[in-house]
Protein backbone atom coordinates (compact mmCIF):
# COMPACT_ATOMS: atom_id res chain seq x y z
CA UNK A 1 0.00 0.00 0.00
CA UNK A 2 1.57 3.15 -1.43
CA UNK A 3 2.16 6.39 1.67
CA UNK A 4 -1.48 8.26 -0.14
CA UNK A 5 -3.74 4.90 0.58
CA UNK A 6 -1.65 4.84 3.83
CA UNK A 7 -3.07 8.18 4.32
CA UNK A 8 -6.95 7.32 3.06
CA UNK A 9 -7.15 4.42 5.71
CA UNK A 10 -5.67 6.68 8.51
CA UNK A 11 -8.86 8.97 7.39
CA UNK A 12 -10.79 6.32 7.42
CA UNK A 13 -10.34 5.21 10.79
CA UNK A 14 -10.67 8.34 12.25
CA UNK A 15 -13.87 8.35 10.63
CA UNK A 16 -15.07 5.15 12.08
CA UNK A 17 -13.63 5.76 15.33
CA UNK A 18 -15.63 9.63 15.76
CA UNK A 19 -18.50 6.85 14.54
CA UNK A 20 -18.07 4.79 17.51
CA UNK A 21 -17.99 7.68 19.96
CA UNK A 22 -14.32 7.49 20.89
CA UNK A 23 -12.57 9.87 23.11
CA UNK A 24 -11.81 12.88 22.03
CA UNK A 25 -9.36 14.67 24.87
CA UNK A 26 -6.22 16.60 24.64
CA UNK A 27 -4.30 13.60 25.63
CA UNK A 28 -6.35 10.88 24.06
CA UNK A 29 -6.42 9.58 20.56
CA UNK A 30 -8.24 6.43 18.58
CA UNK A 31 -6.05 4.04 16.58
CA UNK A 32 -6.74 1.06 14.51
CA UNK A 33 -6.13 -0.72 11.30
CA UNK A 34 -7.88 -1.94 8.48
CA UNK A 35 -7.86 -5.55 7.75
CA UNK A 36 -8.83 -8.54 5.41
CA UNK A 37 -12.40 -8.74 6.93
CA UNK A 38 -13.58 -8.75 10.68
CA UNK A 39 -11.97 -12.18 11.40
CA UNK A 40 -8.38 -10.53 11.16
CA UNK A 41 -9.61 -7.71 13.07
CA UNK A 42 -10.73 -10.26 15.92
CA UNK A 43 -7.38 -11.98 15.48
CA UNK A 44 -5.53 -8.83 16.46
CA UNK A 45 -7.92 -7.24 19.10
CA UNK A 46 -7.55 -10.78 20.49
CA UNK A 47 -3.61 -10.80 20.49
CA UNK A 48 -3.83 -6.83 22.05
CA UNK A 49 -5.94 -8.29 25.04
CA UNK A 50 -3.85 -11.38 25.52
CA UNK A 51 -0.71 -9.44 25.45
CA UNK A 52 -2.46 -6.58 27.95
CA UNK A 53 -3.03 -9.23 30.20
CA UNK A 54 0.59 -10.82 29.86
CA UNK A 55 2.30 -7.74 31.11
CA UNK A 56 -0.18 -7.03 33.73
CA UNK A 57 0.62 -10.80 35.44
CA UNK A 58 4.05 -10.53 34.62
CA UNK A 59 4.50 -7.20 36.57
CA UNK A 60 2.01 -8.97 39.34
CA UNK A 61 4.43 -12.37 39.42
CA UNK A 62 1.70 -14.16 38.62
CA UNK A 63 1.34 -17.18 36.12
CA UNK A 64 0.24 -16.27 31.78
CA UNK A 65 -0.42 -20.28 30.99
CA UNK A 66 -4.11 -19.71 30.94
CA UNK A 67 -5.87 -17.02 29.44
CA UNK A 68 -9.51 -17.12 28.70
CA UNK A 69 -12.30 -15.12 26.04
CA UNK A 70 -15.52 -15.01 27.95
CA UNK A 71 -18.59 -15.44 24.62
CA UNK A 72 -21.59 -16.52 23.78
CA UNK A 73 -22.15 -19.35 22.32
CA UNK A 74 -23.57 -17.60 19.34
CA UNK A 75 -20.17 -15.88 18.27
CA UNK A 76 -18.76 -16.39 14.72
CA UNK A 77 -16.30 -18.85 14.10
CA UNK A 78 -13.39 -16.58 13.80
CA UNK A 79 -13.84 -16.12 17.93
CA UNK A 80 -13.24 -20.20 18.06
CA UNK A 81 -10.16 -19.73 15.11
CA UNK A 82 -8.28 -16.83 17.59
CA UNK A 83 -8.91 -19.47 20.58
CA UNK A 84 -7.55 -22.54 18.95
CA UNK A 85 -4.47 -20.52 17.11
CA UNK A 86 -3.68 -18.50 19.86
CA UNK A 87 -4.16 -20.90 22.80
CA UNK A 88 -6.80 -19.27 24.18
CA UNK A 89 -9.40 -21.06 26.23
CA UNK A 90 -13.15 -19.73 25.15
CA UNK A 91 -15.50 -20.12 27.75
CA UNK A 92 -18.82 -19.79 26.04
CA UNK A 93 -22.40 -19.18 27.74
CA UNK A 94 -25.14 -21.22 26.70
CA UNK A 95 -28.24 -20.10 24.88
CA UNK A 96 -31.72 -20.78 26.29
CA UNK A 97 -35.13 -20.98 24.67
CA UNK A 98 -36.42 -17.10 23.39
CA UNK A 99 -33.07 -16.02 25.07
CA UNK A 100 -30.64 -16.64 21.43
CA UNK A 101 -27.47 -14.42 22.63
CA UNK A 102 -25.18 -14.19 25.56
CA UNK A 103 -26.56 -13.47 28.98
CA UNK A 104 -24.57 -10.24 30.58
CA UNK A 105 -25.14 -11.58 33.86
CA UNK A 106 -23.95 -15.46 33.15
CA UNK A 107 -20.85 -14.19 31.62
CA UNK A 108 -20.00 -12.15 34.14
CA UNK A 109 -19.92 -14.86 36.26
CA UNK A 110 -17.71 -16.64 34.45
CA UNK A 111 -15.08 -13.91 34.59
CA UNK A 112 -12.43 -14.76 37.03
CA UNK A 113 -8.46 -13.73 36.75
CA UNK A 114 -7.11 -15.43 33.59
CA UNK A 115 -10.14 -13.52 31.50
CA UNK A 116 -8.04 -11.44 28.87
CA UNK A 117 -11.62 -10.06 28.20
CA UNK A 118 -15.41 -10.47 27.51
CA UNK A 119 -16.48 -10.10 23.53
CA UNK A 120 -19.66 -9.30 23.46
CA UNK A 121 -21.73 -9.04 20.09
CA UNK A 122 -23.47 -6.21 18.14
CA UNK A 123 -25.86 -8.16 15.75
CA UNK A 124 -25.76 -11.87 16.14
CA UNK A 125 -24.98 -13.98 12.83
CA UNK A 126 -28.39 -16.48 13.66
CA UNK A 127 -30.67 -13.81 14.71
CA UNK A 128 -29.69 -10.23 14.34
CA UNK A 129 -29.97 -9.06 18.01
CA UNK A 130 -27.89 -6.78 19.74
CA UNK A 131 -26.49 -7.83 23.00
CA UNK A 132 -26.63 -5.50 25.95
CA UNK A 133 -23.06 -3.94 26.49
CA UNK A 134 -24.81 -1.22 28.43
CA UNK A 135 -25.47 -3.76 31.34
CA UNK A 136 -22.37 -6.02 30.41
CA UNK A 137 -20.43 -3.20 31.04
CA UNK A 138 -22.03 -1.48 34.57
CA UNK A 139 -21.92 -5.48 35.75
CA UNK A 140 -18.62 -5.98 35.25
CA UNK A 141 -17.73 -2.40 36.60
CA UNK A 142 -19.08 -3.71 39.92
CA UNK A 143 -17.12 -7.22 39.90
CA UNK A 144 -13.69 -5.19 39.03
CA UNK A 145 -13.95 -3.17 41.76
CA UNK A 146 -14.98 -6.13 43.65
CA UNK A 147 -11.63 -8.41 43.07
CA UNK A 148 -9.31 -5.66 41.98
CA UNK A 149 -9.58 -6.91 38.31
CA UNK A 150 -9.34 -4.79 35.37
CA UNK A 151 -11.67 -7.33 32.69
CA UNK A 152 -12.20 -5.41 29.38
CA UNK A 153 -14.97 -5.29 26.78
CA UNK A 154 -14.69 -6.06 23.30
CA UNK A 155 -17.53 -5.95 20.78
CA UNK A 156 -17.76 -7.49 17.88
CA UNK A 157 -19.20 -5.05 15.99
CA UNK A 158 -19.08 -6.80 12.29
CA UNK A 159 -22.68 -6.48 11.43
CA UNK A 160 -24.08 -3.75 13.90
CA UNK A 161 -21.33 -1.60 13.94
CA UNK A 162 -22.66 0.54 10.80
CA UNK A 163 -26.30 0.22 11.44
CA UNK A 164 -26.80 0.95 15.69
CA UNK A 165 -24.74 4.29 14.91
CA UNK A 166 -27.13 6.00 12.19
CA UNK A 167 -30.63 4.15 13.13
CA UNK A 168 -29.91 4.20 16.97
CA UNK A 169 -27.82 6.82 18.01
CA UNK A 170 -28.56 6.96 21.56
CA UNK A 171 -27.76 3.21 22.22
CA UNK A 172 -25.13 3.03 24.52
CA UNK A 173 -22.91 0.25 23.05
CA UNK A 174 -19.64 1.69 22.36
CA UNK A 175 -16.80 3.53 23.58
CA UNK A 176 -18.99 5.80 25.67
CA UNK A 177 -18.82 2.74 27.93
CA UNK A 178 -15.64 2.98 29.84
CA UNK A 179 -14.72 -1.16 30.19
CA UNK A 180 -15.37 -1.28 25.70
CA UNK A 181 -11.41 -1.21 24.92
CA UNK A 182 -11.94 -2.31 20.96
CA UNK A 183 -14.12 -2.26 18.84
CA UNK A 184 -14.30 -4.35 15.14
CA UNK A 185 -16.56 -3.76 11.79
CA UNK A 186 -17.10 -5.22 8.49
CA UNK A 187 -16.73 -2.96 5.84
CA UNK A 188 -18.22 -5.33 3.26
CA UNK A 189 -21.43 -5.78 5.17
CA UNK A 190 -23.18 -3.02 6.05
CA UNK A 191 -19.96 -0.65 5.45
CA UNK A 192 -21.35 -1.13 1.59
CA UNK A 193 -18.18 -2.36 0.35
CA UNK A 194 -17.30 -5.67 -1.56
CA UNK A 195 -15.79 -8.15 0.31
CA UNK A 196 -12.19 -8.36 1.92
CA UNK A 197 -12.42 -4.70 4.15
CA UNK A 198 -12.70 -4.71 8.22
CA UNK A 199 -11.64 -2.51 10.42
CA UNK A 200 -10.68 -2.83 14.16
CA UNK A 201 -10.48 0.28 16.68
CA UNK A 202 -9.07 0.98 19.80
CA UNK A 203 -10.31 2.82 22.21
CA UNK A 204 -6.46 4.55 23.03
CA UNK A 205 -2.91 3.85 22.06
CA UNK A 206 -2.91 2.43 25.71
CA UNK A 207 -5.06 0.11 24.93
CA UNK A 208 -2.80 -1.83 21.95
CA UNK A 209 0.43 -2.46 23.21
CA UNK A 210 3.50 -0.96 21.62
CA UNK A 211 5.60 -4.36 21.12
CA UNK A 212 3.36 -5.32 18.54
CA UNK A 213 3.87 -3.02 16.25
CA UNK A 214 6.29 -2.99 13.75
CA UNK A 215 7.73 0.01 11.98
CA UNK A 216 8.91 -0.12 8.57
CA UNK A 217 10.80 3.41 7.02
CA UNK A 218 12.02 1.96 3.10
CA UNK A 219 8.68 3.25 1.55
CA UNK A 220 10.02 6.39 2.05
CA UNK A 221 8.44 7.49 5.87
CA UNK A 222 8.00 6.08 9.40
CA UNK A 223 4.67 3.58 9.05
CA UNK A 224 3.61 1.27 11.96
CA UNK A 225 1.73 -1.63 11.04
CA UNK A 226 -0.08 -4.05 12.87
CA UNK A 227 -1.47 -6.82 10.66
CA UNK A 228 -1.15 -10.63 10.54
CA UNK A 229 0.07 -10.35 6.39
CA UNK A 230 1.57 -7.32 5.17
CA UNK A 231 0.95 -7.51 1.39
CA UNK A 232 -2.66 -6.25 0.50
CA UNK A 233 -4.54 -4.90 -2.02
CA UNK A 234 -5.51 -1.13 -1.27
CA UNK A 235 -8.98 -1.31 -3.46
CA UNK A 236 -11.42 -2.02 -0.74
CA UNK A 237 -9.57 1.09 1.54
CA UNK A 238 -10.25 3.60 -1.39
CA UNK A 239 -14.12 1.86 -1.78
CA UNK A 240 -14.26 2.19 1.73
CA UNK A 241 -12.90 6.15 1.64
CA UNK A 242 -14.98 6.87 -1.30
CA UNK A 243 -18.49 5.67 0.08
CA UNK A 244 -17.92 7.26 3.45
CA UNK A 245 -17.33 10.54 1.98
CA UNK A 246 -19.61 10.12 -0.68
CA UNK A 247 -22.62 8.73 1.38
CA UNK A 248 -21.81 10.59 4.69
CA UNK A 249 -23.86 10.61 7.78
CA UNK A 250 -27.45 11.37 5.84
CA UNK A 251 -26.36 8.76 3.62
CA UNK A 252 -25.78 6.12 5.25
CA UNK A 253 -28.50 6.61 7.43
CA UNK A 254 -31.30 6.80 4.84
CA UNK A 255 -29.71 3.33 3.55
CA UNK A 256 -29.82 1.66 7.02
CA UNK A 257 -33.41 2.96 7.78
CA UNK A 258 -34.63 1.84 4.28
CA UNK A 259 -33.36 -1.88 5.28
CA UNK A 260 -35.11 -1.54 8.49
CA UNK A 261 -38.31 -0.93 6.68
CA UNK A 262 -38.26 -3.47 4.42
CA UNK A 263 -37.50 -6.13 7.05
CA UNK A 264 -40.41 -4.74 8.96
CA UNK A 265 -42.29 -5.60 5.50
CA UNK A 266 -41.11 -9.08 5.12
CA UNK A 267 -41.46 -10.12 8.89
CA UNK A 268 -45.65 -8.63 8.77
CA UNK A 269 -45.65 -10.76 5.35
CA UNK A 270 -44.71 -13.67 7.04
CA UNK A 271 -46.54 -13.25 10.59
CA UNK A 272 -49.95 -12.98 8.22
CA UNK A 273 -49.47 -16.70 6.90
CA UNK A 274 -49.83 -17.50 10.47
CA UNK A 275 -47.32 -20.00 10.10
CA UNK A 276 -44.06 -18.79 11.59
CA UNK A 277 -42.52 -17.53 14.72
CA UNK A 278 -40.26 -14.55 14.33
CA UNK A 279 -37.13 -15.59 16.03
CA UNK A 280 -35.50 -11.88 15.34
CA UNK A 281 -35.61 -8.33 17.36
CA UNK A 282 -37.03 -5.53 16.04
CA UNK A 283 -33.97 -3.77 17.30
CA UNK A 284 -30.68 -5.04 15.37
CA UNK A 285 -29.37 -6.21 12.55
CA UNK A 286 -32.08 -5.27 9.44
CA UNK A 287 -32.67 -9.55 9.10
CA UNK A 288 -35.54 -11.73 9.99
CA UNK A 289 -34.93 -15.18 11.33
CA UNK A 290 -37.96 -17.43 11.90
CA UNK A 291 -39.01 -20.87 12.68
CA UNK A 292 -42.20 -23.13 11.80
CA UNK A 293 -44.65 -23.19 14.59
CA UNK A 294 -45.71 -26.65 13.75
CA UNK A 295 -42.95 -28.60 12.12
CA UNK A 296 -44.23 -31.82 12.58
CA UNK A 297 -45.01 -32.80 8.75
CA UNK A 298 -42.28 -30.57 7.48
CA UNK A 299 -39.48 -28.58 8.67
CA UNK A 300 -37.44 -25.50 7.94
CA UNK A 301 -34.47 -27.67 5.53
CA UNK A 302 -37.15 -28.42 3.63
CA UNK A 303 -38.67 -24.92 2.81
CA UNK A 304 -34.90 -23.89 2.52
CA UNK A 305 -34.33 -26.16 -0.38
CA UNK A 306 -37.96 -25.87 -2.23
CA UNK A 307 -36.78 -22.06 -2.28
CA UNK A 308 -33.92 -22.38 -4.24
CA UNK A 309 -36.27 -23.66 -7.43
CA UNK A 310 -37.44 -20.04 -7.09
CA UNK A 311 -34.14 -18.54 -7.06
CA UNK A 312 -34.02 -17.46 -3.36
CA UNK A 313 -30.92 -18.99 -1.00
CA UNK A 314 -32.64 -18.76 2.25
CA UNK A 315 -30.00 -20.67 4.94
CA UNK A 316 -31.63 -22.62 7.52
CA UNK A 317 -30.02 -23.91 10.34
CA UNK A 318 -30.14 -25.16 14.00
CA UNK A 319 -28.86 -23.09 17.12
CA UNK A 320 -25.75 -23.84 19.48
CA UNK A 321 -26.30 -25.08 22.44
CA UNK A 322 -28.46 -25.25 24.66
CA UNK A 323 -31.30 -24.00 21.89
CA UNK A 324 -29.92 -26.64 19.33
CA UNK A 325 -33.52 -28.59 19.14
CA UNK A 326 -34.04 -25.37 17.59
CA UNK A 327 -33.98 -24.54 13.70
CA UNK A 328 -34.11 -21.53 12.21
CA UNK A 329 -34.24 -19.57 8.70
CA UNK A 330 -32.69 -16.48 8.05
CA UNK A 331 -33.17 -13.37 5.53
CA UNK A 332 -30.14 -10.33 5.41
CA UNK A 333 -31.53 -7.45 3.84
CA UNK A 334 -29.06 -5.42 2.30
CA UNK A 335 -29.04 -1.91 0.50
CA UNK A 336 -30.41 -3.16 -2.93
CA UNK A 337 -33.37 -5.67 -1.23
CA UNK A 338 -36.51 -3.51 -2.28
CA UNK A 339 -40.13 -3.99 -0.78
CA UNK A 340 -40.77 -5.64 -3.76
CA UNK A 341 -38.64 -8.54 -3.52
CA UNK A 342 -39.72 -8.61 0.19
CA UNK A 343 -43.37 -9.23 -0.95
CA UNK A 344 -42.68 -11.60 -3.75
CA UNK A 345 -40.62 -13.84 -1.47
CA UNK A 346 -43.34 -13.78 1.31
CA UNK A 347 -45.48 -15.07 -1.82
CA UNK A 348 -43.13 -17.72 -2.70
CA UNK A 349 -42.55 -18.69 1.02
CA UNK A 350 -46.26 -19.19 0.45
CA UNK A 351 -46.53 -21.64 -2.85
CA UNK A 352 -43.71 -23.98 -1.23
CA UNK A 353 -45.88 -24.25 2.11
CA UNK A 354 -48.76 -25.40 -0.52
CA UNK A 355 -46.50 -28.00 -2.27
CA UNK A 356 -45.56 -28.86 1.18
CA UNK A 357 -48.77 -29.58 2.70
CA UNK A 358 -49.79 -31.32 -0.39
CA UNK A 359 -47.10 -33.96 0.07
CA UNK A 360 -49.03 -36.22 3.20
CA UNK A 361 -52.22 -36.24 0.78
CA UNK A 362 -50.38 -37.40 -2.03
CA UNK A 363 -49.28 -40.21 0.13
CA UNK A 364 -52.46 -41.22 0.94
CA UNK A 365 -53.87 -41.23 -2.44
CA UNK A 366 -51.32 -43.66 -3.31
CA UNK A 367 -52.03 -45.99 -0.26
CA UNK A 368 -55.82 -45.98 -0.54
CA UNK A 369 -55.40 -46.48 -4.48
CA UNK A 370 -53.90 -49.60 -4.49
CA UNK A 371 -55.32 -52.04 -6.90
CA UNK A 372 -54.54 -55.49 -5.26
CA UNK A 373 -55.74 -57.15 -2.24
CA UNK A 374 -52.10 -57.00 -1.08
CA UNK A 375 -51.63 -53.08 -1.70
CA UNK A 376 -54.75 -52.86 -0.24
CA UNK A 377 -53.86 -54.32 2.83
CA UNK A 378 -51.07 -52.84 2.78
CA UNK A 379 -53.08 -49.24 2.51
CA UNK A 380 -54.97 -50.41 5.58
CA UNK A 381 -52.12 -51.64 8.05
CA UNK A 382 -50.53 -47.73 6.95
CA UNK A 383 -53.93 -46.66 8.62
CA UNK A 384 -52.79 -48.00 11.87
CA UNK A 385 -49.07 -47.30 12.07
CA UNK A 386 -47.96 -44.78 14.77
CA UNK A 387 -47.15 -41.17 14.52
CA UNK A 388 -43.47 -41.67 13.74
CA UNK A 389 -44.34 -44.25 11.02
CA UNK A 390 -46.43 -41.49 9.21
CA UNK A 391 -43.62 -38.92 9.36
CA UNK A 392 -41.10 -41.30 7.85
CA UNK A 393 -43.44 -42.26 5.21
CA UNK A 394 -44.11 -38.03 4.86
CA UNK A 395 -40.35 -37.70 4.36
CA UNK A 396 -39.71 -40.10 1.96
CA UNK A 397 -42.13 -39.34 -0.31
CA UNK A 398 -40.92 -35.66 -0.25
CA UNK A 399 -37.70 -36.99 -0.83
CA UNK A 400 -38.44 -38.51 -3.90
CA UNK A 401 -40.66 -35.74 -4.87
CA UNK A 402 -37.46 -33.67 -4.45
CA UNK A 403 -35.36 -35.76 -6.45
CA UNK A 404 -37.94 -35.94 -9.26
CA UNK A 405 -38.30 -32.44 -9.71
CA UNK A 406 -34.13 -32.58 -9.96
CA UNK A 407 -34.44 -34.61 -12.72
CA UNK A 408 -36.73 -32.82 -14.94
CA UNK A 409 -35.56 -29.80 -14.07
CA UNK A 410 -32.01 -29.51 -16.15
CA UNK A 411 -30.66 -27.44 -18.24
CA UNK A 412 -29.23 -28.43 -21.39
Amino acid sequence: MILVQWDKQNRCVNMIARLFNAPLGDNEAAVGVGTVGSSEAIMLAGLAFKRKWQNRRKAEGKPIDKPNIVTGANVQVCWEKFARYFEVELKEVKLSDDYYVMDPRKAVEMVDENTICVAAILGSTLNGEFEDVKLLNDLLTEKNKETGWDTPIHVDAASGGFIAPYIYPDLEWDFRLPLVKSINVSGHKYGLVYAGIGWVIWRSKEDLPEELIFHINYLGADQPTFTLNFSKGSSQVIAQYYQLIRLGYEGYKMIMENCRDNAVILKEGLEKTGRFNIISKDIGVPLVAFSLKDNSCHNEFEISDMLRRFGWIVPAYTMPPDAQHVTVLRVVIREDFSRGLAERLVCDIEKVLHELDTLPARVKAKLATASSEEGKAEAVASMKKNAIDVQREITAAWKKFVLDRKKTSGIC
